[in-house]
């Protein structure tokens, strides 16, 4: 509701409608009640023809890596009832080091290129592994072994490309870190 009182098309049904005002105060439109049908229409006009409002593609990073840490916290809490003990542990870190990664925003928008392989990871490559295992029967997964050996397959792969990430993301931290070890070495 907000949004449409600043919005363009608002704007333009007001001057529509102030002009429908004006109208009445010169005496152009004769009785009051004419006036508010006039008004109306006028408001209505001008928030038709008024230009819509501009896209605006770039999301910010804060609301986004929210959105992302509660989804993957909603998926460890699926994943420790339904899947196998042996990959609830490998879900719940995989979720833990995309949640790091995910704690600093804007430091992660600053490089485009981990941030995105960071959301693929969050938002596509995790769930749907989680997922496709859940959509099997669980009398049939747990009947076939395979199936949950498949599981841990893909959330080892997973939880491998998440330390590259972090290994990626954390290297200007450990390269400072061996710097400070380096610096404190030669003052003795």
């Amino acid at each position: 509701m907000r949004r449409w009182f600043s919005s363009t098309k608002n704007i333009f049904g007001c001057v529509g409608a102030l002009v429908g005002l004006l109208l009445y105060v010169l005496g152009v439109i004769g009785p009051l009640w004419l006036m508010f049908v006039v008004l109306a229409v006028l408001y209505a006009a001008g928030a038709l023809l008024g230009p819509p409002e501009k896209v605006r593609l770039v999301v910010d990073p804060s609301v986004e890596a929210a959105e992302v840490r509660s989804s993957l916290a909603e998926l460890v809490r699926t994943a420790s009832g339904r899947l196998p003990e042996s990959t609830v542990d490998s879900v719940r870190r995989v979720a833990e080091m995309l949640s790091d990664l995910l704690a600093d925003p804007v430091r992660l928008a600053a490089s485009p290129e981990v941030q995105h392989r960071v959301l693929l990871l969050a938002r596509t490559d995790l769930p749907l592994s989680v997922q496709t295992y859940l959509n099997l029967p669980k009398w049939f997964a747990t009947h076939r072994s395979e199936a949950g050996q498949e599981l841990a397959t893909q959330l080892g792969l997973i939880e491998r490309r998440a330390h590259q990430l972090a290994e990626e993301y954390y290297a200007t931290e450990v390269n400072r870190q061996k710097d400070q070890t380096r610096y404190l070495g030669e003052e003795s």
